[in-house]
């Protein structure tokens, strides 16, 4: 267990601790949060990242999801709720009321169209991993979008790059944009 007051300190504390979770806000001295969340993740990504802010803005919320945080609550959440967050963090995903609100909100806003039609001998699950290559998503985010496995993410991409003659992300976001979206 450990306790940084900034960016630099946390991941210096990150490197010697190997964390399991992380408690971190979205914004700290020295570096950016978001900034330090990112690298915590790509270091030990093993580690769950919860955010305790008292911003519970889209913005917010929309720049700390990306960024690796398996849990966002708002500083007026309580100590079982903060205690319940960081024993759960490593297998599942905790985000305050007001939070869930706001991304259930977003998201029944944003959804993408149902897969109607799948060219390319696409199936609907490749269809749906490719709109979301598009959307810059990596593996690991596709999966939890989904609620797949990363490997099964993985072999999702490779059926599809095959059946629709592209290399790599690049030409299958283009794909996607073009036919998918």
């Amino acid at each position: 267990m450990g306790d940084a007051g900034n960016g630099e300190e946390a991941l210096s504390l990150g490197s010697r601790l190997r964390p399991d979770v992380v408690l971190m806000d979205l914004r700290v001295p020295v570096m950016d949060g978001v900034e330090v969340r990112r690298r915590i993740i790509r270091e030990y990504p093993e580690a769950a990242v919860v955010v305790p802010t008292t911003c519970d803005d889209h913005r917010s919320v929309d720049t700390a999801l990306p960024a690796g945080a398996r849990g966002y609550l708002t500083k007026d959440a309580g100590r079982a709720e903060i205690a319940a967050a960081l024993r759960s963090a490593a297998g599942q995903s905790t985000f305050s009321a007001a939070v869930s609100r706001r991304l259930i909100d977003a998201l029944s806003r944003a959804a993408p169209p149902p897969v109607t039609a799948c060219p390319d001998r696409l199936t609907v699950r490749e269809v749906e991993v490719l709109r979301l290559v598009a959307g810059s998503l990596n593996n690991a985010e596709i999966g939890s979008a989904l609620f797949i496995a990363e490997t099964t993410v993985k072999t999702h991409i490779d059926n599809a790059f095959t059946k629709i003659g592209v290399r790599n992300r690049t030409e299958a976001a283009a794909y996607a944009r073009d036919r998918l979206l």
